[in-house]
């Protein structure tokens, strides 16, 4: 029996990264859509990239666009993929607010895309939906797959709308897809303008002395943080099933912003304090005060569980970004 074979979009981000390097690992051979651009955005695969696209020839590269139907449909129709992963969007929350309409193109309306391209070149893919505990909008913690949806930003309205189309594509057409609705994962890896990173990378150059304040918005925000690597392991999990559901990835334990940067600033010793100055400017229009999952549906059918919670998450990234940067400085 071939190899199978994985399309992921959004494979240079956080997530893709990690879970391109899980197929790979299976033996898949994985394919991945990278927008063009003039410089390089590929730093997070650049581990595997050589190896696996070059010599063993199993990670292929290929230019397109949520955005692009076109672009899609020749990509999938040519690869028709026994798994789609569909990871790409405007993933900033506060950020979706200053750019509402192109969020909901790429993160509602790209899923939309990707469907009807499965539907008409390649319905036998499995094909995993990438939603968010931001769909809740904190309302009623801890929530499960049944806690009602109250999303407080046009990043979560779109991933809202993405979730209802697959679960249409999944009940109308008979298309396998399988929306897992994740809370916050985080890594060495994730974006520097996602607070858990910029905390990390603001500690480290602190300690450093490359930096004096890190500026943050609400620090009595609650999120449930866990470790990406764990979490594209249940994304990949869901598609090995039988029949195709949805399913909350979460660590079950809760912490504020301000416990995430106290625990940051211990790693190095100093009191976050003297450090951290509050901006307006970083708070959202709409505030979601406390998200954490319950994930006992994951476990009971999945087998899955978080196992890093966010404490050692903190210590993680703050001792990762201190060695980038010595690194880096020499």
């Amino acid at each position: 029996m071939a190899n199978k074979k994985a399309l992921i979009t959004g494979i240079t981000g956080q997530d893709g990264s990690y879970l391109a390097e899980l197929l790979l690992d299976n033996g898949y051979e994985v394919h991945g859509i990278i927008r063009r651009s003039s410089t390089l955005n590929t730093s997070r695969i650049m581990n595997i990239f050589e190896e696996n696209y070059v010599k063993n020839q199993k990670l292929f590269l290929h230019y397109g666009d949520m955005l692009e139907v076109e672009s899609l449909m020749k990509i999938i129709s040519a690869i028709k993929p026994d798994e789609i992963y569909n990871l790409a969007s405007q993933s900033h929350v506060r950020v979706s607010f200053d750019t509402p309409t192109f969020t909901s193109d790429v993160s509602g309306l790209g899923t939309l895309r990707l469907l009807e391209t499965v539907r008409l070149f390649s319905p036998e893919s499995k094909v995993y939906q990438a939603s968010s505990s931001e769909m809740f909008g904190g309302f009623d913690a801890p929530q499960n797959e049944d806690t009602p949806f109250n999303p407080q930003s046009p990043y979560a309205t779109a991933k809202l709308q993405s979730f209802h189309n697959a679960k249409n594509y999944r009940t109308g057409f008979n298309i396998f897809v399988s929306n897992g609705i994740l809370f916050n994962h985080e890594s060495p890896r994730r974006g520097e303008t996602f607070v858990t990173r910029k905390i990390s990378i603001g500690v480290a150059k602190i300690f450093l002395g490359l930096q004096k304040k890190i500026y943050l918005g609400n620090l009595d925000a609650i999120r449930d943080w866990g470790y990406a690597p764990e979490y594209v392991k249940g994304m990949w999990k869901m598609l090995q099933l039988s029949e195709p559901n949805d399913y909350v990835l979460s660590t079950g334990v809760g912490a504020t912003v301000k416990d995430f940067l106290e625990t940051s600033f211990n790693v190095v010793g100093l009191d976050y304090r003297n450090f951290v100055e509050i901006d307006q400017k970083f708070y959202r229009p709409n505030e979601v005060t406390k998200l954490i999952g319950d994930s006992s549906k994951a476990k009971k059918d999945l087998g899955w569980e978080a196992k890093t919670k966010w404490s050692k998450l903190a210590e993680t990234m703050v001792e990762a970004d201190i060695n980038r940067i010595r690194k880096e400085i020499g």
